[in-house]
């Protein structure tokens, strides 16, 4: 196996000289630069990242922290994470706390323990646990994802989810509906609170006073979703259309409404919130408020490279990811 000082012979200069172009410690001449690359890459010297890092106090690498990687929305936010990361020269790691209290704090004590660059995260909920507020303490420098804790500092990158839920409540009103069932996520997260306040300014310009007995939760999980459609439609007077504020919730609304024999968009309407595949595959075509996880990945590490190097201000930002109505025909 080759080592630094086959390199440094090969390449006709200084150990030293080869550590600079490998750390990045010191400017080369480029021509020198170059011709250290080209020793390395004959040999296959691979430099020992441990002890890089150990030097450099950087170890290149960015844990992401996601609360539902089953989410396709979570998946595809990674993959544009994983492209900004790659071309910056760093590698993820990625976690999945599973909506879990108990395994988020597992990751992010584990997190305090080892020596990472930066941290992307969706928190659990809405955010207000013991784990979250640990990593404002932290040093190490760290991006809130699709929800951002209400009491804790930080910068974000989300989704415009007021106006989406705006547009969409004012479509299924444009056509007719005046009780529309509104299925929504956990409680206080962000996602939660701010889907309900489009939904409820779309009613209150409409005249239409807000009905507390039409909104159900669905954790962001299928069987979620499911059961609170089939609390709506249980009702005597059910709602003539569903606004299920998540993907996999959906699924299970869609579910929900098939049992019962119900035809979309003839006995009840249907809206979801995150545009996947699946949408244009379902009959009828499904009419859903289009995020795009993959830009807000791309958008969340492009800030946090700024952050791990020391560019920003002191001053928290907060990026808003613009959404899109897509009307198909489920209503």
């Amino acid at each position: 196996m080759a080592t630094i000082r086959d390199v440094a012979e090969k390449a006709g200069v200084s150990v030293a000289t080869v550590s600079h172009v490998i750390n990045g410690t010191r400017r080369v001449a480029p021509q020198t630069a170059e011709r250290i690359r080209s020793a390395m890459q004959e040999l296959d010297y691979q430099p020992n990242s441990l002890a890089q890092s150990l030097r450099t106090r950087r170890t290149n690498v960015v844990w992401v922290l996601v609360s539902d990687i089953s989410n396709p929305f979570f998946a595809t936010f990674v993959r544009g994470a994983e492209d900004a990361a790659i071309e910056a020269g760093y590698s993820l790691i990625v976690c999945n706390s599973d909506e879990s209290a108990a395994r988020e704090e597992q990751y992010i004590r584990l997190l305090r323990q080892r020596r990472v660059d930066g941290l992307l995260v969706s928190p659990v909920g809405d955010g207000s646990g013991a784990p979250i507020r640990a990593i404002a303490r932290s040093k190490t420098p760290y991006v809130f994802v699709d929800r951002k804790p209400e009491f804790v500092p930080g910068d974000a990158v989300l989704s415009e989810n007021v106006d989406g839920a705006e547009k969409a409540t004012q479509h299924l009103l444009g056509r007719g509906h005046t009780r529309i069932g509104l299925i929504l996520g956990i409680p206080g997260a962000t996602t939660t609170e701010e889907r309900l306040t489009g939904y409820q300014i779309a009613l209150e310009a409409a005249g239409i006073p807000y009905d507390a007995s039409l909104v159900s939760y669905g954790s962001y999980r299928i069987e979620g979703g499911k059961r609170a459609a089939s609390a709506l439609l249980s009702f005597a007077e059910a709602p003539t259309a569903l606004f299920s504020t998540n993907n996999l919730m959906t699924i299970g609304v869609l579910r929900e409404i098939g049992q019962r024999g119900l035809e979309i968009p003839d006995d009840v309407a249907v809206i979801g919130f995150d545009d996947l595949v699946w949408a244009e595959m379902v009959t009828p075509r499904l009419t859903t408020v289009c995020q795009d996880p993959y830009e807000i990945g791309k958008e969340a590490m492009h800030l946090l490279l700024e952050r791990m190097q020391g560019r920003g201000g002191t001053e928290r930002r907060e990026i808003r990811m613009p959404v899109e109505l897509r009307v198909r025909e489920s209503a």
